[in-house]
């Protein structure tokens, strides 16, 4: 075991996976003796070499495009594009040809490609814009959230195997903070299975991302008033694991989505939608949203802090959904 932040446990993943498969090598802006953005990629330079991990011109099109012909060749590319507002530059790479080729090609092509991305309001403002839901409309592309740092080495190793397309997204305010305890013996986080990281029998409170330790928090709070609350972590929004949601609405008759993407067409609302057609007489209340609003992210540290929903917001959802 060793403590280690979300950024160390990525980087720790990527390094076992290609010491185990001489296949799998990285490329992106800046990975090379720089380290990467926010470290992203320290000291895999070092130990691989500039053949294996590739430092490459400022052109997030041509690298993932580039992945997707190595991948298509037998390879197991990934990507790092650094930021996920950079993600409008390479969709047409990732849906159109990463996304279907498996379907062109009646199943006869894989495209095992990972593709990188930092995300969300952290301590280094700028770059924090989630835009996962253009990609979660694309057929054929998987995405993964983790929360933590034994899921992220677990889930990005997943990534490297699985023989589609990821994108794996982690979020800048866990990035270099809290540390907690990862294996250094093999181990694997399955894409696709969603986690309880609290449980109890009043609400259910679907999260992901760094949206998870602050239902936790909102859960902490609610307890001292004797309201157990049930946090789901979601881990991946592509593929949805609705059994685990379903389930858990089942039981506690309230749900409460907490996200830090936009409200407006968000993958919060694909939960609620979901609850609403195949738990709706489970529900003993209206489905209650806690997101972002549909404005730009504010540069200024007041202004995000105003702007992004955090555990007050969730216990006040939590308080109307159970007032109902």
């Amino acid at each position: 075991m060793a403590r280690m932040t979300m950024q160390q446990a990525v980087v720790a993943g990527i390094s076992e996976e290609m010491r185990r498969d001489r296949d799998v090598f990285i490329m992106g802006l800046d990975i090379g003796r720089f380290g990467g953005p926010l470290n992203s990629c320290k000291g895999l330079w070092e130990e691989f070499g500039a053949e294996r991990v590739i430092d490459t011109p400022i052109s997030e099109g041509a690298i993932v495009g580039a992945g997707v012909g190595a991948a298509l060749m037998g390879k197991r590319p990934i990507v790092d594009i650094m930021f996920l507002e950079y993600l409008s530059l390479v969709l047409q790479q990732l849906g159109c040809d990463a996304g279907a080729m498996h379907y062109y090609s009646d199943g006869k092509a894989r495209v095992p490609l990972v593709v990188r991305a930092k995300f969300g309001v952290g301590p280094y403002h700028g770059h924090a814009y989630d835009y996962h839901a253009w990609a979660a409309h694309v057929p054929g592309v998987k995405i993964a959230v983790p929360s933590n740092p034994r899921d992220a080495k677990g889930m990005i190793k997943s990534a490297i195997r699985d023989d589609n397309p990821v994108l794996f997204l982690e979020h800048m305010a866990l990035y270099h903070g809290a540390r907690d305890e990862v294996e250094s013996q093999e181990y694997l986080t399955p894409l696709g299975k969603a986690q309880v990281v609290r449980e109890g029998d009043a609400v259910t409170i679907v999260s992901l991302g760094a949206m998870v330790r602050r239902a936790v928090a909102a859960a902490q709070t609610l307890a001292a008033e004797g309201v157990e609350a049930e946090v789901i972590d979601l881990r991946t929004i592509v593929p949805l694991d609705k059994t685990a949601v379903l389930e858990s609405v089942r039981r506690t008759g309230r749900l409460v989505v907490a996200t830090e993407a936009m409200k407006f067409c968000g993958s919060g609302g694909e939960v609620a939608a979901i609850v609403a057609e195949e738990g709706f007489h489970s529900l003993k209340a209206p489905i209650e949203r806690v997101a972002t609003p549909n404005v730009p992210i504010p540069f200024a540290r007041n202004l995000e802090s105003l702007l992004i929903p955090d555990e007050t917001h969730i216990v006040a959802a939590v308080r109307r959904a159970l007032a109902a």
